[in-house]
Order: C-alpha cells, then sequence, then structure tokens
C-alpha cells in the first residue's frame, strides 16, 4: 500500500497542508513538530508522489545522461558525479549508452522528450550536432560534457590539447623522437585535440613528424592492438607509442607482449585517463590523468544552474589534466631519479 501525505497527518493529528510544509521544507512548520513528521514519514515508508509532483512543478525531476561506451572505465566515473549531484539535489538520472551509434543516439533523444525531462548533459564520442541543437531549440537544457561543438550551449572539458603535449614531450625528455600516436576518432573534439597537442610538443622540440606514425583509433583497446602492430611493421618502427586513451594503452601493452617487445626497456607506452586498471596492470601504464568524477559534477551542477536560469551566461569550464608516470615509460630507477 502506497503511503500518502493523508495518512501521515492522520498519524500525527495535523493537516495535510502541515505534513506537506514540512516534507517540502517550505513554509513554516515548528522545529519539533517538522522533527516528528519526518519521523513518522519515515517509519510509514512514504515516498513523494512524483508524477503529482511534476504536474504542479511543471518539472519532471528528471536528468538524462547520454553516454557512448558503459564498458569503458572512464564513463562510469562520469556518470557516478552526476548521478551523486543529481541525488543531493532531488533528481534522478536516465542513463543511455548509445554504443556510439546514431541511431540508438536519437532512439534515446526521443525518450527523454517524452519523460520531459529537465536536462540533458552528453559525454557520446560521436555526438551529432543537430540532435543537441533540437534538445536547445526545444528549450531543454544540455551541458557537454568531455566533449565540444559549435552548439549554444554550456560544457565542461579537460584540456585535450595540454594533455597529449604533456604525454609526448614526457617521452621527448626520454629520449624518444619516433613516437606512434594511436589518436581517437578525428571527427571528435578529443581526438583532433589530442593530435594537435602532440604535433606543438614535436614541433616546439624540432621533431619532424611523420605520417606513417600516425595512426586513427576508435577509443576500443583492439585498435590499440591492432595498430600497434602495424607500427610494429614499419621498417624504422617507433620506440614509443602514445595511445590517446587507457584502453587503446592496453591493447598496445597486448600486441607488445605478443611480440616479445619489453617495455619501457624497447618500447615505452603512455596513454590518457588514468582508469583504474591503468595502476594495476603490468607494467603500470604511464597516462594523462583526467578528473573524471569532476567532470560529471561540475556538468551536473552546471545543468541544475541552468535549469534555474536560462538567460544565465554561458558556461565553459576547462579543467586541467595531470601526468601519472609510472613503469610504462620509465624503467623503476629513472622514475626514482626523475622524482628526485
Amino acid at each position: 500500500m502506497i503511503t500518502t501525505i493523508y495518512e501521515i497527518a492522520k498519524h500525527v493529528g495535523v493537516s495535510p497542508a502541515t505534513v506537506s510544509r514540512a516534507l517540502s521544507g517550505k513554509g513554516y512548520v515548528r522545529k519539533e513538530l517538522r522533527e516528528k513528521i519526518l519521523q513518522v514519514a519515515k517509519e510509514m515508508d512514504y515516498h513523494p508522489n512524483t508524477l503529482a509532483r511534476s504536474l504542479v512543478t511543471g518539472q519532471s525531476f528528471i536528468i538524462g545522461l547520454v553516454l557512448p561506451d558503459i564498458t569503458n572505465p572512464f564513463f562510469p566515473a562520469i556518470a557516478r558525479g552526476v548521478e551523486d549531484v543529481a541525488h543531493r539535489n532531488g533528481y534522478n538520472v536516465i542513463l543511455c549508452n548509445t554504443d556510439g551509434s546514431a541511431r540508438k543516439e536519437a532512439d534515446y533523444l526521443g525518450l527523454l522528450r517524452s519523460k520531459r525531462v529537465d536536462g540533458v548533459i552528453f559525454t557520446t564520442s560521436q555526438v551529432v550536432t543537430r540532435h543537441v541543437r533540437q534538445l536547445v531549440d526545444s528549450d531543454i537544457p544540455v551541458v557537454l560534457a568531455d566533449r565540444r561543438m559549435n552548439v549554444d550551449c554550456d560544457f565542461v572539458v579537460v584540456d585535450s590539447i595540454e594533455g597529449a603535449y604533456k604525454a609526448t614531450s614526457h617521452l621527448i625528455g626520454l629520449g624518444h623522437s619516433a613516437i606512434g600516436l594511436i589518436t581517437g576518432p578525428q571527427k571528435v573534439t578529443t581526438g583532433a585535440e589530442r593530435i594537435e597537442g602532440y604535433s606543438r610538443a614535436l614541433r616546439d622540440h624540432h621533431i619532424v613528424m611523420r605520417d606513417e606514425l600516425i595512426c586513427e583509433g576508435d577509443y576500443k583497446e583492439n585498435s590499440g592492438y591492432r595498430h600497434t602492430k602495424k607500427l610494429l611493421g614499419l621498417s624504422s618502427r617507433p620506440t614509443a607509442i602514445f595511445a590517446c586513451n587507457d584502453l587503446m594503452a592496453m591493447g598496445a601493452l597486448a600486441a607488445l607482449e605478443e611480440k616479445g617487445i619489453r617495455v619501457p626497456e624497447e618500447v615505452a607506452v603512455v596513454g590518457y585517463d588514468d582508469i583504474p586498471f591503468a595502476s594495476v596492470i603490468r607494467p603500470r601504464l604511464t597516462t594523462v590523468v583526467q578528473p573524471k568524477y569532476e567532470i560529471g559534477s561540475i556538468a551536473c551542477e552546471i545543468l541544475l544552474e541552468r535549469m534555474k536560469d536560462r538567460d544565465k551566461p554561458r558556461q565553459e569550464v576547462f579543467l586541467k589534466p595531470n601526468l601519472m608516470i609510472r613503469e610504462s615509460s620509465v624503467i623503476l630507477e629513472v622514475k626514482e631519479a626523475l622524482s628526485d
């Protein structure tokens, strides 16, 4: 049986209006009485009628979160940040996993519109610009997380150019000049920006960029494995590989191990994201650390602000990446020397 405010009111001996004020926190109720009402509501397992609340307020208290690949450990950390902030503010989150499919993305957006969500956070790798514009044109607040595009909406990103620059400069500082690059999809902002950071680092260190050392991956482990084997087949193969996410870096490590190539003595490897596996695989992975949880939590905070004030100036948040040096790029003795 579903508990209503009328039953709570009868149990406490007050009016339904008093119960409503106590539960919502809006309007005056004596402190002792408010605490008693909240305790009775808890004992009677009371849950607000969200449908009724949405009819009164015009809000669904639901946020849509669109992700490209929930199996990639990078995205659950973002989702956790979104969910924590949403829950603290009385919102539920509908998680939509698109698998990088434009069709699935369109289907999910139709679902989110039918649920009359109050806002949407996008962090898809193949996000379709027109889908975002459709939401914006429908007056549904949108925040992009870890993505940017030519649409008038808020975004939260980590500076991918700086992150790739740091990773490449680290390898150059170790004496590598033939550095293989396994990028993400170039039509995605993170993919394009990481190759820009790589090329800037080479240019600043007067190293000629070799096109044959650059391979376009898809942020999945198999593409890292496949492209590493391709790089190893070159007549002048790289002495280091920078994979633009950790899953591709793990694929690279698998290919190198299969070939019997020692890491980092023969080929150094650097990844990007610092997913949990990066610190437990052997050799432990040097990688660019992204503040994943903060991407999600800040994006949700911005979305909640946008839902309250549609005319607020657009927010563009750039977070800083850091480089975590581990054994995949530096042998232990050298790493200790670098930290001195």
